[in-house]
């Protein structure tokens, strides 16, 4: 009623969701619930003609950085998205942090990959936000590469020198653990020590992830142990 009863209608959207024809939109809007909800088809849709007569229609579509996105031969295909939320469904770190934790308008892993292109400096910790397993480029409805596109926008943001001293750190320390086999079996050992001996040394008000989640207890034993104790009985 709002749209029909007023005089002059105004209405926006993202210049990424123009299709070629009418004829795409169902194929569009089942994919979407689908992916999204399960469902045959949404619900969440509206659709206007012409205006009435003797009332205005007008469409905005906006560009907000899409066209700069659209430049970037390595992340335009990130504009092909219908906004479905299956990326973030099976995202581990979203499933864990939540929405709110991505400080963006639109979260999870298609989000970390399109907030850097509006502002690179302040949203530079949202690529990392990743474990690039990849789960998200394989449950995405029109294949868009996101785990990929993540890996990029970090060599992007580290190149432009918007990567955290910490992030530098943390990087290098673990090249030199994954360096050898001794070094990460002994670095893995002084780890289940620590958080089974002394967890505050994890668990404290310096480690943001934690003001506000439980601890998780410590493994039993590491995979290598596990898989060797294993191998033994065979």
């Amino acid at each position: 009623m709002g749209a029909h009863l007023s005089e002059v209608q105004i209405a926006s959207m993202g210049l990424e969701k123009l299709i070629p024809q009418k004829k795409h939109l169902g194929i569009f809007l089942r994919l979407l619930a689908r992916s999204a909800t399960g469902q045959p088809i949404t619900i969440y849709s509206s659709h206007y003609k012409r205006p009435r007569k003797g009332q205005e229609m007008h469409l905005i579509l906006v560009d907000a950085g899409r066209t700069r996105q659209l430049g970037r031969p390595d992340f335009r295909d990130s504009l092909k998205c219908i906004k479905c939320g299956s990326c973030m469904n099976t995202c581990p770190v979203y499933r864990k942090s939540g929405g709110l934790s991505y400080h963006n308008t639109i979260s999870g892993p298609i989000g970390a990959i399109l907030a850097p292109n509006l502002d690179m400096k302040n949203h530079a910790d949202l690529p990392y936000a990743s474990t690039l397993c990849g789960s998200c480029s394989n449950v995405c409805p029109v294949k868009i590469n996101i785990h990929e596109q993540l890996y990029k926008w970090r060599q992007e943001i580290v190149k432009e020198g918007y990567a955290a001293n910490t992030k530098a750190f943390g990087m290098k320390t673990m090249a030199w653990t994954l360096s050898s086999p001794g070094k990460f079996t002994t670095v893995a050992k002084a780890g289940k020590w620590f958080m089974h001996n002394v967890p505050f040394v994890v668990n404290n008000k310096f480690n943001p992830w934690y003001k506000q989640r439980d601890m998780p207890d410590g493994p039993k034993e590491s995979f290598s142990e596990w898989y060797n104790k294993n191998n033994e009985t065979k």
